[in-house]
């Protein structure tokens, strides 16, 4: 299994403007295709881990951690999806990647979804993995049981501070039992211990709690959006037994160009649960999106 600290992946920390980014690249950086990878709740850019060491044999391979979450500093522009993909353009300008493929998992894909609308003209396309995005797929009312009633908890101000700080492990392990189909053979004690490390960096605890506050906001831009179709390629990709697997039903009616991949052997956790066709699904979109053959 690839660790955090495996010697193929490059740590940095960069400021770009206001923003203080953690960043991991893995593969050659010698202009082919570039993929930046972006996690969700609760996680950070090692939920990428087992899948850029497939990426890297044919792609440049950077994984972010958001504005307020992992290592990387708060936000310097707020939590709200298009500010965020704002701010991922200022990073892709500051590393000169041009024509990227951006794949985004939850919280991620949120971005992911702003970024194909607002950085349209310097992607070569958007993945979408597994997320409830705003607008788009996901009912701000609490209909969906365990699966739904975080959207709305998350968002009360400062009381989920109070009742996280100090039970991160506890918070950590709800969320991966319940939304991976099998997460004892996904998650090992170190996964968790690092998940937890995470988010017992209070200014990452408070950056992931205001991604969820900003929801409100997100769906009503994401409707403003969705008058218009998608500028540039989607890949949808979701976990069969995954809460979110009606993600690609919401993309189809706004993308032109969709590419749609279900996993039967995976819950929410798509890119740990399932690497390897993760991996295909990701390189095969990117090298298509890239040379323009999709």
């Amino acid at each position: 299994m690839v660790t955090r600290r495996d010697s193929s992946f490059r740590h940095r920390e960069i400021r770009v403007g206001a923003q203080r980014w953690h960043l991991v690249e893995a593969g050659p950086q010698d202009g082919r295709p570039t993929i930046v990878l972006a996690a969700g709740f609760p996680q950070s850019w090692y939920a990428w881990r087992r899948v850029m060491p497939l990426l890297a044999e044919r792609h440049r391979v950077i994984a972010i951690d958001l504005p307020g979450q992992g290592d990387s500093g708060p936000s310097s522009a707020g939590y709200d999806s298009w500010a965020t993909a704002g701010i991922v353009g200022d990073l892709l300008d500051d590393l000169r990647v041009e024509r990227t493929v951006f794949a985004g998992h939850d919280v991620g894909a949120w971005v992911g979804f702003s970024a194909a609308y607002r950085l349209g003209d310097r992607l070569a396309g958007v993945a979408l993995l597994d997320g409830n995005i705003a607008g788009v797929n996901l009912s701000l009312d609490d209909t969906g049981g365990y699966g739904g009633w975080h959207f709305i908890f998350q968002r009360v101000p400062e009381l989920p501070e109070l009742l996280f700080t100090g039970h991160e492990r506890e918070i950590v392990l709800w969320f991966l039992q319940r939304s991976a189909l099998n997460w004892r053979a996904t998650f090992s004690d170190a996964d968790i211990d690092e998940y937890v490390r995470s988010y017992s960096r209070p200014t990452s605890l408070r950056g992931m709690l205001e991604y969820y506050r900003a929801v409100p906001e997100n769906a009503a831009r994401n409707r403003e959006l969705s008058t218009a179709r998608i500028p540039i390629p989607v890949l949808a990709v979701v976990g069969a037994a995954s809460g979110s697997h009606e993600l690609p039903h919401g993309l189809e009616p706004i993308a032109s160009d969709l590419t749609t991949v279900s996993l039967d052997g995976a819950g929410h956790y798509v890119a740990e649960e399932e690497p390897e066709l993760v991996a295909d699904a990701l390189d095969g979109f990117a090298v298509r999106a890239v040379s323009g053959q999709i």
